[in-house]
Formats: C-alpha cells, structure tokens, sequence
C-alpha cells in the first residue's frame, strides 16, 4: 500500500503528512487517504484504550499521548419500544468523545515536531485538546466564546491551558483563531484531519462491543461532525476489509435552532440551505456553518440514514429522561436519545434492529443548566 498522505477532496491533491499542516494550500479543509481497514487479529488486546486499534491508523505512533481514552461502556436500556444501546462516552478522561481525536492528532503532531498549539472550541473540545495536551507537555492554548459554560472553561484552565475568550458568535472564535494561526499551530478538531483518525475508534469499539458485528443504526448529535464522520470512516474500512457485510445507517441530530445539515439534507443538496438560526441549549451542536458539510451529506447517504431536528422541549424530555434512567448526559449528548422515539415514529429505526445513540458527553460539564432544566 502506499504511504498514507493528506488530500484534498475537492481536487485530489495531495501532501504529505510529516509536514505540520492544517489545511490545503488554497486554505480548504483536507482528509488524510482512505485506510484498509483491520481485522479481529489485529486489535492488541493488552491495550485497554483506543489504541488497541492503533493498527488502523495511517501513520505509525511510536509514543502515544494517552490518558486511556476510548473502550467506553455500551448499555443496553428500554427506550419506549425500543431496547437502545447508549454508548457513554462521557467515560473518556476529559468527559466527552473528543478525547478520542485529540490523542491521536495530538500525539502524531508531538510526533512531528509541533510543541505548542491553538485551539478554538465552545467547550468539550478545549477541555480534551487542554487535557490531552497537559498529559503530553505541550503548550495549550484555547479560544472559546464568552458564553461557554463556565464549568467546562474551568476545566481547560484547570489543566493549564491559556484561555481567551472571544465576544460573539461560535464562528468569531475560529476566525480569531485562524488569525493567530501564524504564530501557533493551529489544531483545530475542526480542521486538522488527524482528528477524524482519532474519531474512526468509534466505529471499531462499536464492532467489537457488539461482538464484531455493525449496528443496524447509530446515532450522534451532529455539529461539526467529527464523530460521524469518524463513525463514517471507521465502518467504511470495516466493509472494505470485510469485517462486517454493510454499512450501520447513520443519524445525524441536531436542535431544530441550528440546523444546517438537516436543513441540507432534507432539501437534498449538499450545499447551505437558509435556515433560521436561534439559541439552543445543545451549545456543542450550535455550528451554523459545517466545515464538512458536504463529507457529512455524503456519509448520511451513502449508509442510507438521515437527520433529526429537535425542538428544544424535545432534548429537555430526552434530558430529564436520562437522568431518570441514571444516565446523566449534556444536553448536546440527549438530541441523541431525542432522535430515538422520532426516528421510530416514522418507521426509520425498528424495535428488531440493533440501535447505538451516542451520548458524547457528561451532564457535569454543564451541571447547573442540567440540574435546572431536570427539574
């Protein structure tokens, strides 16, 4: 096989990957080559964390940055009519699913040289790029908007990251970020493509809780779409490799307040379509404008699944619910659980199928708004 490079989709140019690199050269965002995929035997089983898929990797990591993530819990719950499995991934070190991107991306661009970073995240993805990047001694620092919850910036700066909190929309913090990125590294879960390898672990976790096996549907709140996409990926090189015989269908949830990739979607393009855009309590979905809005529209169609917009009583239901049933989610993780009674209303999902909602992260991050909105 040939060595593993950056591409851009759009055109199929390529770059190599030891150069530090967040984007192409006309400023557009890469992937990395498709990979082969992994068999059973080439899981390492000593290794309880995602790195016991490190086989699927694109590039070989000599010394990983790890703080154990990955190898979350699966639990199987009634859901109405429905027997759910939730896929906790608040579990991870830092409290959410993006620990599984940052320790890869981080530890191949500590690999590569880089030694200091910049980052913009709303909240769960600065506390998993400060935390893995305490763990692998390089310099943190994190944009965010002044409206995060303050539980999760006292999380980045608890780690020793340095914080700067930008007035406005989600999207002032990125253009800041991208404007200082001529001085730090930028990377960005976002952009950097490394962070999708990270993302894939999903899908071969999945494989091998459910004894090496696909799900019929997986389910994911959906913003920039680094876990889909992940699922996406990782799913694809188990069909190529021929470890499972299809695609598990992909759902993706959003708030109905901000919904791009529904409205895309469902307007069948995969282009921006206008949609109104409000204040959601799912602020880790609250991307009005996608990155990879077209990879995403491509993934959702290629495995045959769809989108789900929630009304915001809808993800306070599915919210309260949880926690009823001891699973105490953020509110981005329960447009998920949300999605499960309206996708099986319409006949989308089965009571017979096998079903995994991804709840990626914890209640805690936002404790005080959870505990308000429990009530």
């Amino acid at each position: 096989m040939p060595a593993a490079s950056y591409i851009d989709p759009r055109n199929g140019q390529l770059y190599p990957l030891d150069q530090p690199r967040w984007c192409s050269d006309q400023r557009t965002p890469l992937l990395v080559t498709p990979g082969t995929g992994i068999s059973r035997e080439d899981i390492e089983p000593r290794s309880r964390s995602l790195w016991r898929y490190r086989a699927a990797l694109p590039v070989e990591i000599a010394k990983p940055i790890t703080l154990g993530e990955g190898c979350t819990p699966l639990v199987q719950q009634d859901w109405g009519d429905l027997r759910p499995f939730f896929k906790l991934e608040w579990f991870n070190p830092t409290g959410s699913f993006k620990d599984r991107g940052s320790a890869v991306m981080l530890s191949f661009l500590r690999q590569i040289g880089v030694d200091a970073i910049l980052e913009d995240s709303s909240g769960n993805g600065g506390s998993s790029m400060a935390g893995l990047g305490a763990a692998g001694r390089l310099r943190v620092k994190i944009l965010a908007p002044a409206s995060t919850s303050p539980a999760k910036i006292a999380q980045v700066r608890a780690y020793g990251a340095e914080v700067q909190l930008v007035e406005g929309p989600r999207e002032e913090s990125e253009a800041e970020a991208i404007r200082q990125s001529s001085q730090t590294f930028y990377a960005s879960h976002n952009w950097q493509p490394l962070f999708l390898e990270g993302t894939k672990s999903l899908a071969y976790e999945i494989w091998e809780d459910l004894g090496f096996r696909a799900p019929d549907n997986v389910i994911v709140p959906v913003g920039a779409g680094s876990s889909l996409l992940g699922c996406a990926f990782g799913f694809r090189e188990l069909l190529k490799s021929g470890q499972i015989a299809k695609l598990p269908r992909l759902f993706a949830a959003q708030p109905l307040n901000c919904s791009p990739i529904d409205a895309s979607f469902k307007a069948g393009v995969d282009t921006p379509v206008a949609r109104e855009v409000n204040k959601t309590i799912a602020e880790g979905t609250a991307i009005k404008a996608p990155l990879r809005l077209r990879e995403i529209i491509a993934a959702l169609r290629e495995s045959g699944g769809g989108t789900v917009a929630l009304t915001e009583d809808e993800i306070v239901a599915a919210l309260r619910r949880l926690a009823r049933q001891g699973l105490f989610a953020e509110p981005t993780s329960a447009s998920a659980a949300a999605a499960l009674e309206k996708l099986s209303a319409i006949g989308a999902i089965k009571a017979s199928e096998t079903t995994v909602a991804v709840l990626t992260g914890t209640g805690l991050k936002a404790a005080t708004t959870v505990a308000d909105l429990v009530q």
